[in-house]
């Protein structure tokens, strides 16, 4: 994460990373409605997740990543068909599946993988980002440079979702109740194989989950280990978990992160911080903390406004669900 966020107090954080967890949970709409064009998009006090939000096609550009993972946005986004083999989108409502290529056939292969090594049918795909990246209106900091996917930790069904499905079905929580450990009523060994499958991939740079997975997965991975330095606990992620590539190569307007620290990350201190009664039991604080300003174009990299005014692609993604109108 941009280390910047860090010094968010923790309640701040907290409740961002609930907000968060519970969106990802939160039914889409059969009938989503077009956003209302706005009054003055020129204004430059103007949120940009407002504008972003409203661009339902990529940019017609080559494809670019500008910006860090939580400030940036993307030009000539790919989207990820809605149906393939071995993958299903969910909540397409949000219109948040497109990505870098890159980060697109990665999704691709992790669906094989959890097929052939996990006996899954197929992952559920969750948000990626929107067609041009960018802030989003609700939910995510991050999933602004098309290099964000979450996926679910509920296999795929043997079967093709109805539209109303995938709004309306929620992903099964791998989290106890203590929040202390994984439920073993609904975590397995195959959840183990597809996160490590996601892991070992050489362009993955993290892999988020809540500390309670983090926990499971140091506990019960054997042989190899290595893969478990990229996964990283995170605040939420109890229903899913959220793989971060790094900037593709040659891509020098990507801001990178630091490549994760040496080690696997299992050790008690390691987890001791996650499991603290501070992070599990919060204390209001007696002063609410000032919810922080939206970023506007500004805050964003130059090149994101040249993103944003450009022409919609031509670009459709295929594979509609069965009932769902042109």
């Amino acid at each position: 994460m941009n280390p910047r966020l860090f010094l968010i107090p923790l309640i701040a954080m907290l409740a961002a990373a609930c907000a968060a967890s519970a969106w990802a949970q939160d039914k889409g709409t059969v009938h989503p409605k077009p956003l209302p064009p706005l009054a003055n998009p020129n204004d430059p006090t103007i949120a940009a997740k407002e504008l972003f939000g409203r661009k339902v096609l990529p940019a017609a550009m080559p494809t670019r990543v500008h910006g860090f993972y939580a400030h940036g946005c993307i030009s000539g986004a790919e989207g990820l068909p809605i149906n393939g083999d071995n993958w299903q989108v969910m909540r397409l409502s949000r219109n948040r599946y497109w990505g870098h290529p890159d980060l697109v056939a990665l999704v691709k292969r992790l669906a094989a993988r959890a097929h052939r090594d996990a006996g899954w049918p197929g992952i559920l795909v969750g948000d990626m980002s929107q067609p041009r990246g960018g802030p989003m209106l609700t939910g995510h900091a991050s999933h602004q440079v098309g290099l964000d996917a979450d996926i679910w930790l509920t296999p795929m069904p043997n079967r093709q979702l109805s539209r109303n499905e995938r709004e309306e079905m929620s992903a099964v929580m791998m989290v106890r109740s203590d929040r202390l450990d994984i439920d073993p009523q609904t975590w397995t060994p195959t959840h183990l194989a597809v996160i490590r499958a996601a892991a070992r991939e050489p362009s993955v740079q993290r892999i988020f989950v809540n500390a309670a997975i983090k926990k499971a997965l140091c506990r019960e991975a054997k042989g190899d280990r290595q893969w478990l330095q990229k996964v990283r606990p995170m605040y939420g992620h109890d229903y899913h978990f959220h793989i971060r590539i790094k900037c593709p190569p040659g891509a020098s307007e990507c801001e990178s992160q630091p490549e994760p620290n040496e080690g696997e990350g299992c050790s008690a201190g390691d987890l001791a911080y996650w499991f603290s009664d501070a992070v599990l039991h919060p204390k209001p604080p007696k002063v609410p903390p000032k919810p922080k300003p939206p970023l506007t174009m500004a805050a964003l990299p130059p090149a994101c406004k040249t993103v944003l005014s450009a022409p919609d692609t031509k670009h459709e993604v295929s594979s509609r669900p069965t009932g769902e109108r042109r």
